[in-house]
């Protein structure tokens, strides 16, 4: 599933062709997703205006003129799909800067495209979802944060006051593993598997250590451990695996500089060699999902 990185790079990117637009025409081809798209979705989305955009955890919002907030959610397999509506091949610009060859779209719907809204410009913005485990929804931008799916959701760890106090404060009393607490998306929101076990790694946490003996020192060490894994994933276009692409059809490359995500058995990067004792990477399960780190460095 895409993680606080991904989902911040494919916002970013349909911001560079939606905000400040008018939606001339929108339309589901399908009652649902993983469950059903609010009442008149389409009728709601045409005439409206985007007039900026917002992230919460792992979900996007677009906010329009109508003071209504459009709610997606990636789920497993989504992805975004940005592209002129109808012509031939045109150079545009991708939200990283670099001009992409986008074909023309005058023909019927991708393959899985549930929704699509077409814009006055002349760009059609679609969401393709296989395995139909994302979500849409259509809220009062007042709202948003009374949501049934963000209500309760922890501070953003890239914003001022994901600090090391507030985690300890969020940690203090928790007896599961620091890999489950900030798995918990009420401890801190976007996080998920892969940045959580590169974040503890360069903070030399293992994942097994009980939650609440991070607060203080280490949480200290976690909390700028966090936010530069994920800038760094973010200024990487985030971490290609399976489904996983940008809105302007590239790939994600921050997995070219994964330290111990889904590198079992390969050297620890900041273990010298085999006379260090160091094992190389190790891989357990925790709570169904498989763990990445160094049994050397991370204690």
């Amino acid at each position: 599933m895409p993680e606080l990185p991904e989902v911040e790079t494919v916002m970013r990117g349909l911001a560079a062709v939606l905000q400040g637009r008018r939606i001339i025409r929108a339309e589901t081809t399908r009652p649902d997703l993983r469950w059903p798209f609010p009442p008149r979705l389409g009728e709601r989305l045409t005439g409206a205006r985007v007039v900026g955009f917002r992230r919460r955890g792992k979900y996007m919002l677009a906010r329009l003129d109508t003071a209504e907030s459009l709610l997606i959610h990636l789920g497993m397999s989504g992805r975004m799909v940005a592209r002129p509506m109808e012509g031939p091949p045109v150079p545009w610009m991708g939200p990283t800067g670099r001009f992409s060859d986008a074909r023309g779209h005058n023909g019927p719907p991708e393959a899985h495209e549930h929704l699509f809204m077409e814009t006055e410009d002349g760009t059609r913005i679609g969401f393709v979802d296989p395995r139909r485990f994302g979500c849409v929804d259509l809220m009062p931008t007042d709202q948003e944060d009374r949501h049934k799916l963000l209500d309760g959701m922890g501070p953003e760890p890239l914003e001022a006051d994901f600090t090391a106090a507030a985690l300890s404060a969020a940690l203090a009393g928790k007896k599961t593993p620091i890999k489950a607490a900030l798995l918990d998306q009420g401890v801190v929101a976007g996080l998920g598997n892969i940045y959580v076990a590169e974040a503890l790694f360069r903070a030399g946490i293992s994942p097994r250590r009980l939650a609440q003996t991070v607060a203080g020192a280490r949480a200290a060490k976690l909390v700028p451990a966090i936010k530069a894994v994920l800038e760094e994933a973010i200024g990487a276009g985030g971490s290609s695996l399976r489904d996983y692409v940008r809105a302007d059809g590239e790939l994600g490359r921050f997995q070219d500089r994964f330290s111990v995500y889904d590198r079992e058995g390969q050297p620890c990067p900041l273990c010298p060699g085999p006379d260090s004792g160091c094992t190389g990477v190790a891989r357990i399960v925790q709570s169904g999902r498989s763990t990445f780190y160094c049994g050397k460095t991370q204690r």
